[in-house]
């Protein structure tokens, strides 16, 4: 089941309750976006996550973990907890500082694959951390969908050192960048990533301060090279909404291309004899779980 409780403040007997169902094992999503509560039942609640065994998704998102002390007993708690798959600290003061603490629980967690650090004050450190959860091919599995929006600490050197992660990421799917002050150099960086993943299927710039050049280059990517891109958000930023159309088409089109592709490759596997001598026979089959998208929710 779900416990979801929204800008709340908490009661002793809902912490009880709260704490009760997951060492019981009957919680799957924990939602307590904006909720008030004290240090010491904050304590109570990680001390439930580190025993549950069932929790997917731990949305923490709008200052919960509001100062260093709830950094340090989040941490514990996560290197106790095998089961966390989404963790959600959308709009804590988390700083460098505090991701410093929280990163080696994070590192080492052997499920967790959403991971929501938006208007969490980070900047380049924080930045040079986060590089570590997006292992390269062969490492171990890291994450599959990553938020950092309105993060405007992290400088173009930041972006940087992502956008390398990111080309050589073995895992990651979804990646929102929205409401940070990228701007076209940044772009450009960030259009090479993508063009050397396999696996990014979408990818939020909305609101990032770009303009007509970087969308160029994004068309230019889109039109010439094969990637796995299915969606690119340039809402809110200076870009004519011709480029913007152009952009859409084209990953529309090569969605239904795949379409087509996977309904041959089905074909085939009925048939075997169809297309042996063909070329086009040597097609790769790439399916979006995006569907299933654990990011349930991401907020500004």
């Amino acid at each position: 089941g779900s416990i979801q409780i929204s800008g709340e403040t908490l009661s002793g007997a809902e912490i009880r309750d709260i704490c009760e169902s997951l060492r019981e094992n009957s919680v799957r999503l924990l939602s307590l976006r904006g909720c008030q509560l004290s240090e010491r039942d904050f304590g109570h609640v990680c001390r439930g996550v580190a025993e549950s065994r069932s929790l997917a998704q731990l949305n923490l998102n709008l200052g919960i973990v509001s100062n260093i002390n709830r950094v340090k007993q989040l941490a514990e708690a996560l290197k106790t907890n095998r089961s966390v798959q989404s963790l959600f600290l959308h709009g804590s003061p988390l700083t460098d500082a505090g991701l410093a603490l929280l990163n080696p629980a994070l590192s080492i967690h052997p499920s967790l694959v959403a991971l929501d650090l938006g208007d969490c004050m980070l900047g380049d450190e924080g930045i040079n951390l986060i590089c570590g959860l997006l292992p390269p091919d062969g490492a171990k599995s890291g994450l599959k969908e990553l938020t950092l929006s309105a993060n405007p600490g992290i400088t173009s050197k930041g972006w940087g050192r992502l956008a390398i992660a990111v080309a050589h990421s073995s895992q990651l799917r979804v990646l929102n960048l929205d409401y940070n002050p990228l701007g076209d150099q940044v772009a450009g960086m960030l259009a090479v990533a993508v063009a050397s993943s396999r696996t990014l299927e979408v990818l939020d710039l909305e609101g990032t301060g770009l303009t007509n050049q970087s969308a160029q280059t994004l068309l230019d990517m889109v039109e010439n090279y094969p990637t796995a891109l299915r969606t690119l958000i340039l809402a809110e930023n200076n870009i004519s909404p011709e480029l913007q159309q152009q952009i859409s088409d084209l990953l529309s089109e090569g969605e239904e291309e795949e379409e087509t592709e996977a309904h041959e490759v089905t074909a085939r596997e009925k048939n075997p004899w169809i297309c042996q001598n063909n070329s086009s026979s040597q097609m790769v089959l790439m399916t979006s779980g995006l569907g299933d998208s654990l990011l349930a929710e991401t907020e500004m």
